[in-house]
């Protein structure tokens, strides 16, 4: 039975990260589907030309803020994929959805509550919304969700979790969403093949947080739970540089 790598990685500005490495590592790591979050880049035809990502086809959504958020799927040539349509609610480039076969892949960034909690209102709009989605989704074909969720859903997904309640991606209302979510017929797919595990997927530029691992764990890979059986491999890819995220990855069975 074949399977699919696929990966997930905020790459916090594709310019930036394309200057940092980004081409040695897609070489290296040749995933099947490589999905992109905060590319921070608004036009997607100059993209088209300033990157040559070689032997992928390129998917991009844009927010129309310029250099602000934004999303982009890369596919292995031969591998057929079809794009839904943009969803005329997400003028931010937050959400992709591609149907790969069996499967719909979501690629998500989910926005963050900001300083103060000044966006912890729209970012719960925002999420309540995308949930009714993939609940249509749902009842079509099952959903490979992934992307930056910004929250750390459990204690364990953070290094200090007593010194962040209440702040932003460890609130009461966003890691309540979180549970909610996952009790509408989704799976963490780290979570259930490494109950025990920790490790992380970003970390503050500030106070030299990366080499001391005071990390957190907001990048998932969540799936219909009828298709969990299906995820050979869940992992996370902290030895990538070039970002304050790393790349986190699946292999499913197709």
């Amino acid at each position: 039975m074949e399977k699919l790598q696929i990966l997930s990685f905020n790459v916090n500005g594709i310019r930036a990260i394309s200057q940092k490495g980004f081409g040695d590592f897609l070489k290296k790591q040749e995933p099947d589907i490589l999905c992109l979050q905060e590319i921070k880049i608004s036009d997607a035809k100059r993209v088209q030309t300033e990157f040559d990502f070689a032997s992928y086809e390129e998917y991009w959504n844009s927010a129309e803020r310029p250099g602000y958020s934004g999303t982009a799927i890369l596919v292995k040539q031969g591998i057929r994929v079809k794009a839904l349509p943009k969803l005329d609610w997400d003028n931010e480039g937050r959400v992709q959805v591609i149907d790969i076969g069996k499967y719909y892949l979501a690629n998500i960034y989910f926005p963050n509550a900001n300083h103060e909690l000044s966006r912890l209102s729209f970012k719960m709009k925002f999420n309540d919304q995308l949930l009714k989605y993939f609940k249509k989704l749902n009842t079509k074909k099952s959903l490979i969700v992934c992307g930056d969720y910004n929250v750390a859903h459990e204690e364990i997904d953070l290094a200090r979790p007593k010194d962040n309640i209440g702040s932003p991606g460890f609130t009461v209302e966003e890691r309540s969403w979180m549970t909610k979510f996952l009790k509408s017929g989704f799976k963490d797919t780290f979570r259930e093949l490494h109950s025990e595990k920790i490790q992380y997927s970003w970390w503050s530029y500030r106070s030299g947080a990366r080499p001391r691992n005071i990390g957190w764990r907001i990048d998932y890979f969540c799936v219909s739970e009828r298709i969990l059986k299906k995820v050979d491999k869940a992992f996370i890819l902290d030895n990538v540089m070039g970002s304050d995220h790393c790349p986190v990855g699946i292999e499913i069975l197709i």
